[in-house]
């Protein structure tokens, strides 16, 4: 049972830090690289000294690496921030994860209006449909 306990804690702990760094991010954070990100989930090693912060920004991957260097430039006074907010015995070291769910569910989706059009183009052609 211990078990289930500390994983739901380690849950909440994670939403915790993605909630403050969300917050953190968007009021305190004053880089013009990052710009604008979401952050989609946070992982924490089990010894809650490390958290994975997976993010997605509205630019795509075409300006991820200045995303990603503006990032890895502010984990330190995020780190500190997130510490003043939170209290844990030790405030983990950030790691930043480009997200890509959000492009390829937007590509998929592209995909499949191309597919759906190209459909009907051919329905439309006087073609009758084989059933």
């Amino acid at each position: 049972m211990a078990g289930n306990r500390s994983f739901s804690r380690r849950e909440r702990v994670a939403e915790q830090i993605r909630r403050e760094l969300a917050d953190l991010i968007h009021s305190e954070l004053r880089d013009p690289r990052v710009g604008m990100i979401s952050l989609t989930e946070v992982a924490v090693s089990p010894d809650y000294a490390h958290a994975k912060v997976f993010f997605s920004s509205l630019g795509g991957s075409d300006h991820l690496a200045s995303v990603m260097a503006g990032l890895e430039h502010a984990a330190g006074f995020l780190r500190t921030e997130l510490g003043k907010r939170i209290s844990l015995h030790m405030t983990p070291q950030l790691h930043f994860v480009f997200d890509q769910s959000l492009e390829r569910g937007a590509q998929l989706s592209r995909l499949i209006s191309e597919a759906a059009a190209i459909s009907d183009h051919g329905d439309q052609s006087g073609h009758p449909e084989q059933s």
